[in-house]
């Protein structure tokens, strides 16, 4: 009988209980390997290291899986990890399980969900699993779900350049939806501070919830209620095809005189 092979990455660290639960969870149906950041990385969103070369150490021995640390981010764990650490390219890639939700277009800053993208754009399908709960999350409470989601992505493929995003609530489970992605996601806060000695000021970032109008079949209504929401999100082309036909004759003519 055929064992997937699964990648599995996140942004809260290798040593993060959420990647471990997660590689539990799927432990017996799948052969798994973990290649995940060496420390918490969360908002690094898609972005890779460039600047700064990326050491990896083996930590099989710590987490009880086979697994490896790497000083980056999660894309550039995907990046690694499709080409210096497995010897065929995984059945699917799993990220998480995130400490907190990635709603909405929160997505867009989620290291989490980065890391699956990362695989998309690599023609490997992938699903992204958050917990709702921040501050006391328990993640065995959440094992016993994430092995029908997987195994119902193996089994029903997700569309070349999609990713699933899959999030628990933290109150009671109602049930699970295949939903829409919500509006809402998470605007700035900036605190302003002075430095005790420069008297110069600097910023923590800071972030608070912007709330948006949102259909009852989306992700961010739908947590709220107690459902597992999952959320197919298609990275593959992002082309506005509709603003492209309408304007490409005016817009391409602005030049026009300059060729003449």
């Amino acid at each position: 009988m055929h064992r997937p092979s699964l990648l599995i990455t996140n942004d809260d660290g290798v040593y993060a209980p959420g990647i471990k639960a997660l590689a539990a969870a799927v432990a017996p149906m799948a052969e798994v390997m973990i290649v995940a950041p060496s420390e918490n990385v969360s908002g690094a969103g898609v972005g890779i290291t460039l600047n700064n070369p990326l050491r990896m150490e083996e930590v099989s021995e710590d987490l009880g899986f086979k697994a490896w640390k790497v000083s980056g981010k999660p894309a550039d764990c995907i990046k690694l990890g499709l080409n210096a650490f497995l010897p065929r390219t995984p059945d699917l890639i799993l990220a998480g399980i995130n400490r907190g939700s990635n709603l909405g277009r929160t997505v867009f800053y989620s290291g989490t969900v980065g890391g699956v993208i990362e695989g998309a754009l690599r023609r490997v399908p992938g699903i992204a699993f958050s917990y709702e709960n921040y501050d006391n999350p328990d993640y065995t409470l959440l094992q016993k779900y994430i092995l029908p989601i997987v195994e119902h992505v193996l089994k029903y493929p997700l569309p070349a350049g999609t990713i699933l995003n899959v999030n628990f609530p933290e109150k009671p489970i109602q049930g699970i939806r295949l939903a829409k992605q919500g509006l809402g996601y998470m605007n700035d806060d900036p605190d302003k501070r002075i430095h005790p000695t420069e008297r110069t000021p600097y910023y923590w970032l800071g972030e608070k919830w912007e709330h948006h109008d949102e259909p009852a079949d989306s992700d961010v209504v739908l947590l709220a209620q107690g459902y597992i929401t999952a959320v197919p999100i298609r990275v593959q082309e992002l082309t506005h095809h509709a603003h492209v036909e309408e304007h490409r004759p005016t817009f391409e003519q602005l030049l026009g005189p300059l060729f003449t």
